[in-house]
């Protein structure tokens, strides 16, 4: 399925990444996506926090990563015992790739393991330069002014 954001551009500046994020979302591997389950909860202004159900895996064997605007946690699992005999086995324990777009300025601030929950803090940091200021109006002074030498 192709969308086509053309309009979406001609109203819009800077959003070009918009249109791969809204791609990628849509052709993502349904069948991973409800492994390991996870909550996205905004626990302050600019502040979040990621939990990812990880029962059964210990800090040594998930990896979280940040590169180019996308978080990316993994799970991989030591080779279980053998000669276990299980009746039911309904705790998963496979490997996992998880991954997460983040809106520009939005750092990873630490993450931690906790009873089998791995908990990722975010906080949106935006730059002086980006937040929003007064332009002053006014007719006394031109706009750009240009030096001409003799």
């Amino acid at each position: 399925m192709k969308i086509d954001l053309t309009p979406l551009y001609a109203n819009t500046v800077g959003f070009d990444r918009f249109g791969s994020l809204l791609d990628a979302a849509l052709s993502a591997d349904r069948q991973s996506a409800g492994y390991p389950p996870y909550d996205i909860e905004l626990v302050g202004e600019n502040k979040y926090a990621i939990t990812l159900a990880v029962a059964g895996f210990q800090d040594n064997e998930i990896d979280v990563q940040v590169e180019q605007g996308v978080l990316t946690v993994r799970g991989r699992k030591e080779d279980q015992k053998k000669d276990s005999r299980y009746l039911h086995r309904g705790i998963a324990t496979r490997s996992f790739e998880r991954k997460f777009n983040l809106a520009d300025h939005v750092e990873v601030v630490n993450a931690q393991l906790d009873n089998g929950l791995l908990k990722i803090a975010l906080v949106k940091e935006i730059p002086e330069a980006m937040k929003p200021r007064k332009i002053p109006v006014g007719n006394q002074t031109p706009a750009i002014e240009n030096s001409v030498e003799s």
